[in-house]
């Protein structure tokens, strides 16, 4: 009995040709597996009370009577084959994809076979990998003893169980031994600075290149792990959401990156969310930043676009770009295409698919050269599923609201002129005060007399605005003499990602809800955007209004 799935074919002088359609799966207890591990080390139950199966490139999941009548029918030496992998874009003499994977994707040790099975399933492409951190290790770092604890747990098992060899986990070792020594520096000093936080954090992305890189040489498979400094990635030495250096990163990840004539076929394992601060040293020598969180995203799209490729794939653990947060509203359903700019509002304004910077790259990219980079949003855990493709355009005609999201958390000010709101200077001044106080403004309105502005400070730190920052910022005001300041704390920002030139329709059922509902919308901004509408609403109102929209609008 052979296994009816085949490999996908891929055409690359059209990005929308790329691998997005994969095999469709008639049975709905299948799915495509890549945990080719051997069957004594395949696990007896699913978690559901079933049992798993495994063979070549499908699993079944059912109930265990079941599974043992579907044994009896395979053919003995089908049970007992061994995948292998095989090395990917033999017939190619440069990288033509990057392929991003998120720290739920290489979650643990079964987590990276079915990665490698993914890479490893398109022989028409040579790709470059960019992994995050496993789990969500890349991220926390407050408390040094249980992090050291557990991230030394959770890689030590999962090289145990990809079976790496000496060298790598000498390299592995080596590694846990520098955290564990800055973690002893942070406790002694009791001050975990910015810079040390992004040190810390630092140790997930390089802890699961290095593993990833070996599982798949053990496997046969060519690879090379790379800090992303070992390939030039430059940033600001702005720490904990550093900028990158468009112009010096492209310049230094092509060149890193083009291989020569002969030159080795291996697949480059990159860390992503990671960079060097331009100031603080050389590439070798400076101090390590992070790109804030999501980072990786933008560090696959900096690459690809630094290779002038036609595609990048973002695996994550959602079918595509959602029409709103699945944890929020159950119906969301992946939208199938996203311009540029569609998909910078959604991540600006709450969606976590993508890091709000990731499409920056591909902004620099049309801008200087003309070259458009499409990139591509997967799901790992389900490989038949479409995605969502982000290009330059797309056509608008029939489209009317695309996706729904919510920020909640935020703060809304009133700021009213004590003089005329014309008088030259003022919008001058008042930006200036939010600039000398280091707090980031997101959605603005205004009128003659007043300004009506929200704040987000999670773009700049990972907590609210206290009320001593705020206090200090209506003293400011008050100081210049200029306005009288307002603020409502526990605010939420209702953004609608739209065709903002159908807008007389939109809000006409927009507000239609909203009365039905009986929620007020205390400001609302369209600016200059042609694609979000933002209404600003309590935060004991924004999930229904966001659920009560995504029924109007997509069910």
């Amino acid at each position: 009995m052979h296994c009816p799935i085949q490999t996908p074919t891929v055409c690359l002088t059209q990005a929308p040709q790329l691998p997005h359609v994969l095999p469709a799966l008639h049975n709905s207890h299948c799915r495509l597996s890549a945990s080719h591990i051997d069957h004594h080390r395949a696990r007896q139950a699913d978690g559901h009370g079933g049992c798993t199966l495994r063979h070549a490139h499908l699993e079944r999941r059912m109930p265990c009577a079941h599974a043992v009548a579907e044994a009896q029918q395979l053919a003995p030496e089908v049970i007992a084959e061994t995948s292998q992998l095989r090395q990917p874009g033999r017939e190619q003499q440069q990288i033509n994809v990057v392929m991003k994977f998120g720290g739920s994707s290489v979650a643990n040790a079964d987590r990276m076979w079915e990665v490698a099975q993914i890479i490893c399933s398109f022989p028409q492409l040579f790709p470059c990998i960019v992994l995050s951190a496993m789990g969500k290790f890349g991220i926390q770092a407050d408390d040094s003893h249980s992090y050291d604890r557990d991230i030394k747990e959770l890689h030590r098992q999962a090289a145990e169980d990809l079976r790496v060899n000496e060298e790598a986990e000498a390299e592995m070792e080596q590694l846990l031994s520098e955290l564990q020594q800055l973690l002893v520096g942070v406790s002694i000093m009791q001050d975990l600075t910015m810079r040390a936080k992004d040190s810390l954090v630092s140790f997930g992305e390089r802890l699961s290149t290095r593993l990833f890189a070996a599982f798949l040489r053990k496997e046969g498979v060519a690879a090379r792990q790379y800090d992303a400094w070992d390939l030039g990635m430059v940033s600001s030495d702005d720490f904990g959401n550093a900028d990158v250096r468009y112009e010096q990163s492209f310049a230094n990840i092509r060149a890193s990156l083009t291989r020569s004539n002969g030159g080795p076929l291996e697949i480059p394992i990159v860390t992503g969310f990671l960079a060097r601060g331009e100031s603080t040293g050389s590439l070798s020598k400076g101090a390590i930043t992070t790109l804030g969180r999501g980072g990786s995203d933008l560090s696959a799209t900096v690459i690809g676009a630094a290779l002038n490729l036609a595609e990048v794939q973002v695996w994550k653990d959602v079918d595509g770009v959602l029409t709103s947060d699945p944890r929020l509203v159950k119906s969301a359903r992946p939208v199938p295409l996203l311009t540029y700019d569609e998909a910078t509002e959604l991540a600006f304004f709450g969606a976590t698919v993508l890091h709000p910077q990731a499409m920056q790259p591909a902004f620099q990219q049309q801008f200087h050269n003309g070259h458009r980079l499409a990139v591509r949003v997967k799901n790992s855990y389900n490989r038949a599923a479409a995605g969502t493709l982000i290009s330059e355009a797309r056509d608008m005609h029939d489209a009317l609201m695309t996706s729904i999201v919510l920020k909640p958390g935020i703060t809304l000010l009133d700021i009213v002129s004590t003089r005329m709101l014309g008088q030259v200077g003022f919008m001058a001044t008042v930006f200036d005060i939010f600039n000398s106080n280091g707090i980031s403004v997101d959605v603005v309105a205004t009128s003659e007399v007043s300004i009506s502005l929200t704040l987000d400070p999670s773009k700049m730190w990972s907590r609210d605005l206290v009320d001593a920052e705020l206090d200090a910022l209506v003293a400011a005001f008050k100081a210049k003499g200029i306005a009288r300041v307002n603020y409502k704390r526990a605010m939420s920002c209702v953004s609608l990602i739209c065709n903002v030139e159908k807008t007389s329709q939109i809000l006409e059922r927009v507000f239609k809800v909203l009365g039905r509902e009986g929620i007020n919308v205390k400001m609302m901004s369209q600016g200059a955007s042609k694609n979000n509408i933002s209404l600003i609403v309590s935060d004991d109102e924004g999930k229904n209004a966001v659920r009560s929209l995504h029924k109007e609008f997509f069910e």
